[in-house]
C-alpha cells in the first residue's frame, strides 16, 4: 500500500508560496495555493504592522476532511486568494505544530460565536487580537452561513470604516482569553476539601449521568471514544466494591469496550480506530485515524483486559497496535501523525465495501458468511450505497447464530480478514500525515511498553525502545526538547504536553525494561518541567516555557480534550516519581495543582477525568513493586510479566539489574524500594510493599500473581 504523500509538489500547479519551505504536510498541501500564505513567524508579523492590515489566521491540520474541502473551494481559488492578499496578511497554521495558537484563537472564536472545529479562521489586528472569526466558510452562501467571499470583504470594509469599534473589541476579547487562565481565591477555597473519596464518587456518578446505556460512550452524535473518562470509569469498575456504583462503572465499561470494537469506527479489517463516530452507535466513522486515538484506546483495552480477563479486548488492543506499526511507522523508528478520511477526493473511499466485491474475493459461500457477520449489504450504511464494516452482533451471538464457539468463529475470521486487507491495500490509500510529534510519539511508546508486558511479545518493546531513542537523539537539544520532526529536521520548542507524555513514556519504559536510564531521563526532564513551566504567582504549570516567543497570552492547558490536559499528565508523573524516590518536592507540587483544580472536579468531570485519575492515586494507598534480577543467570521475562498481569492502575514499580552495575545509575541509591534488597537464590525476586514496608519476597510468577491480588485487595 502505498500512501498518497503530501509533499507539496507543484503538478504543474504554477509557482509556489514561502510555505514550501515548511517541513508540516499540512503546511506543504498549501504551498501552491494562490494565496499567498505566511508561516507564522516575523516576516508576517511585521508586515502586519508595517502595512497596517489585519492578519487572516487560518489553523487546521492534515487529516482534517473540512479543511481540504475549504481549501479547494475558496484557498484554490484566484479571486479569492486576490481579495485575500491584498487585504490581509494571510498566515496559515498546522494546529499540531502549534497547539498554542490553536488553543488561544480556538477559544477567542468559541467566545465569538459559542462554538469550534477546523478548519479556524479567525482575523486578527497586528498587534495579534482577534476580532472576528469562524470555522469553516462555504464559497457561497448556504444553510446560513456566509460565502468565504463576503465575509473577506465585510472584514475589509469594516477594517477600514469602524476601526475604533473593532481595536475596543479586541482589547475587551483578550482581556477575557486572559481571564481564562486565572483561578481566583474563592475558587481556589476548598481546595483541601475537595482532596477527598467523595469528590471522586462525584465525579463518577456525574460521568455516569450522561453516558448512552444503549450504546456506550458519552452523549450523542457526534461521539468520541474519550479515552480519559474511560480510564477513570475503569478504576472504580477495578475496585473490589460491591457498591452500585461500582457495578455500574463496570457495566458502563463493559459496554463501551464492546460497542466500540463492534462498530465502524473500529477498522475491522486493518485494526485501529478513526477519530470519532457521526452517529451514536459507533457505525459510520469520521475515517481519519489518529496516532494518539490509536496510543490511548490500544492502552484502555489492554487494561480492560487485564481487568476482566476478556481476550476479544486484548485482540482489539493488539490490532490497534499492529496497525500503527504497519502503518504509521517510520524507518527511523518515529511515528507518524494521521491518516487523512480521504482518497481519491472522497471521503472514505478507501475502507468501504459492496457486497459483490467481497464475494468475488472470498469467493461466494465465504463472501456471503463474511458480508452476515460484518453487515454489508445491497442498500449500504454509507454513501453511494457501500457499506462500512461492523459486527452485525456480539461474538457470542453471532456464535450462536452460526453454531459454532467464538474461537472457531474468530479463527474462520482472521484468513479472510487478511484477504481483505490485502486486497483493500492495492487501493488508493489516504493520505500521510508524516510529522513526527514528541507528545503524541510518547502516547505510543507508552502504549507499546503495556503492549510488551500484556501481550508478552518483545517486538513491542523494541518498538517503544527504538522510538525512545528516536526523540532522545533528534528532539532535544541542550537538555530541552523540541516539538516536531519531519523531511529530516526537527524544530519548535516543546510544549508541556511533550514534556508532559515523554516524561510518562519513560516511566513506562522504566517500569518494563531494566535500563535505568529511563528513570534517569525521566527525573531529568521533570526538573526541566518545573523549572520552566512552573507558574510562580498562581500555581500549576503555564503550557508554553518561559523562554517561549511572546504570545497575546500564555495559556495553560488543563482540560482533557482529545488527548490528556498536559497539567494532568504531569500531575500523574509528579504522583509517581515521588512514590519511587520518596520524594517531598514532587509530591508537594502534585499536591498543590490538585488543590486548585479540584473545586472544579465535580462540574466538569469529563475535562478533567485524567486529573481526577491522580486524585484517585493521591488518595490511593499505592502498592510498590520492586523486581530485582540477575539478568546474566536468570530468565526474568516470566517474572515481568506476573508483576504486570494484574490491574494496578495506582501501582508503581522498580527494577534493578545485577548483571550489569553500569547498567544501574545514580537514581537507584535516592529509591527506597530497592535499598537493601537481594536476590533470592540468584533468580529474578520480587517484593511487595506498601510505604516501603514489604511482604515476603516471591521468586514465583504464581505466588507473586497472588500477593499482588490479596495485597491490591488490603490497600
Amino acid at each position: 500500500m502505498s500512501h498518497q504523500g503530501e509533499t507539496g509538489q507543484a503538478d504543474g500547479k504554477g509557482k509556489s508560496n514561502r510555505l514550501i519551505d515548511e517541513t508540516s504536510p499540512y503546511l506543504l498541501q498549501h504551498a501552491y495555493n494562490p494565496v499567498e500564505w505566511y508561516p507564522w513567524g516575523a516576516e508576517a508579523l511585521d508586515k502586519a504592522k508595517q502595512n497596517d492590515k489585519p492578519i487572516l489566521l487560518s489553523i487546521g491540520y492534515s487529516a482534517c476532511h473540512w479543511c481540504h474541502v475549504m481549501e479547494h473551494e475558496s484557498f484554490e481559488d484566484p479571486e479569492i486568494a486576490k481579495i485575500m492578499n491584498e487585504k490581509f496578511v494571510p498566515i496559515k497554521v498546522d494546529r499540531e505544530e502549534r497547539p498554542d495558537l490553536d488553543d488561544i484563537y480556538m477559544k477567542s472564536v468559541q467566545m465569538m460565536t459559542g462554538h469550534g472545529g477546523w478548519p479556524m479562521t479567525v482575523f486578527l489586528t497586528p498587534e495579534l487580537k482577534p476580532f472576528y472569526g469562524g470555522t469553516y466558510f462555504p464559497p457561497a452562501d448556504r444553510h446560513g452561513l456566509p460565502s468565504f467571499r463576503r465575509v473577506l470583504l465585510s472584514v475589509a470594509l469594516s477594517w477600514l470604516e469602524q476601526r475604533e469599534n473593532i481595536e475596543k473589541g479586541s482589547d475587551e476579547l483578550s482581556h477575557y482569553l486572559g481571564l481564562l487562565n486565572k483561578i481566583t481565591a474563592d475558587e481556589q477555597a476548598g481546595g483541601n476539601q475537595a482532596l477527598a473519596e467523595e469528590t471522586v464518587s462525584a465525579c463518577l456518578t456525574n460521568l455516569l449521568r450522561v453516558a448512552d446505556p444503549s450504546w456506550g460512550g458519552f452523549g450523542g452524535a457526534p461521539k468520541f471514544p474519550q479515552a480519559q473518562s474511560l480510564n477513570l470509569i475503569m478504576r472504580r469498575a477495578g475496585s473490589l466494591g460491591n457498591d452500585d456504583l461500582t457495578k455500574q462503572c463496570q457495566s458502563m465499561l463493559e459496554n463501551t469496550l464492546n460497542k466500540m470494537a463492534y462498530g465502524g469506527i473500529h477498522d475491522q479489517i486493518g485494526g485501529g480506530f478513526a477519530r470519532y463516530s457521526v452517529d451514536r452507535q459507533w457505525l459510520v466513522p469520521h475515517f481519519e485515524k489518529m496516532l494518539y486515538d490509536n496510543a490511548m484506546l490500544a492502552r484502555v483495552y489492554l487494561d480492560g483486559y487485564l481487568l476482566n480477563g476478556n481476550t476479544y479486548w486484548k485482540d482489539v488492543a493488539k490490532d490497534c497496535l499492529d496497525f500503527v506499526l504497519r502503518e504509521l511507522t517510520s524507518e527511523e523508528g518515529a511515528f507518524y501523525s494521521s491518516l487523512d478520511a480521504d482518497s481519491e477526493g472522497e471521503e472514505g473511499k478507501f475502507y468501504v465495501w459492496r457486497p459483490t466485491q467481497i464475494t468475488d474475493i472470498l469467493g461466494h459461500v465465504d463472501g456471503q458468511w463474511f458480508n452476515k457477520v460484518y453487515g454489508v449489504t445491497d442498500l449500504g450504511n454509507f454513501e453511494h450505497m457501500t457499506s462500512v464494516l461492523h459486527l452485525s452482533d456480539s461474538p457470542e451471538n453471532l456464535a450462536n447464530q452460526f453454531d459454532c464457539s467464538e474461537a472457531d468463529l474468530g479463527k474462520r475470521l482472521i484468513p479472510l480478514r487478511q484477504k481483505l486487507l490485502s486486497e483493500r491495500n492495492k487501493r488508493i490509500a489516504p493520505g500521510r500525515d508524516e510529522k513526527v510529534l514528541t507528545s503524541w510519539n510518547s502516547l505510543m511508546i507508552s502504549a507499546l511498553t503495556k503492549g510488551y508486558v500484556v501481550l508478552q511479545d518483545p517486538q513491542y518493546l523494541q518498538a517503544a525502545r527504538k522510538a525512545s531513542e528516536f526523540i532522545l537523539q533528534n528532539l532535544v537539544k541542550d537538555g530541552r526538547l523540541l516539538r516536531t520532526w519531519g523531511k529530516g529536521q526537527a524544530k519548535l520548542a516543546a510544549y508541556l504536553d511533550d514534556y508532559a507524555y515523554f516524561v510518562q513514556a519513560l516511566i513506562d519504559l522504566a517500569e518494563v525494561d531494566f535500563e535505568s536510564k529511563w528513570l534517569e531521563e525521566a527525573i531529568e526532564l521533570t526538573d526541566k518541567t518545573i523549572e520552566h513551566f512552573w507558574d510562580q504567582t498562581d500555581g500549576g504549570f503555564f503550557y508554553t516555557a518561559d523562554d517561549h516567543e511572546t504570545l497575546l497570552m500564555r495559556p495553560k492547558n488543563y482540560n482533557d480534550g482529545p488527548t490528556p490536559s498536559a497539567i494532568s499528565v504531569v500531575t500523574n508523573n509528579l504522583l509517581k516519581l515521588a512514590n519511587i524516590l520518596d520524594n517531598k518536592t514532587y509530591r508537594a507540587k502534585a499536591e498543590a495543582i490538585l488543590k486548585l483544580y479540584a473545586p472544579h472536579f465535580v462540574k466538569a468531570p469529563d475535562q478533567f477525568a485524567n486529573l481526577i485519575c491522580a486524585l484517585d492515586f493521591y488518595l490511593a494507598e499505592n502498592l510498590e513493586i520492586a523486581l530485582l534480577t540477575d539478568s546474566a543467570k536468570d530468565d526474568f521475562r516470566p517474572m515481568l510479566f506476573a508483576t504486570h498481569s494484574v490491574y494496578l492502575p495506582n501501582g508503581v514499580f522498580a527494577l534493578k539489574d545485577f548483571s550489569n552495575t553500569a547498567k544501574n545509575g545514580k537514581w537507584l541509591e535516592a529509591c527506597p524500594l530497592l535499598r537493601s534488597r537481594s536476590l533470592l537464590s540468584d533468580k529474578t525476586t520480587a517484593y511487595v510493599c506498601h510505604k516501603y514496608t514489604c511482604s515476603e519476597p516471591v521468586e514465583n510468577g504464581t505466588k507473586l500473581v497472588k500477593q499482588l491480588r490479596r495485597s491490591s485487595s488490603n490497600v
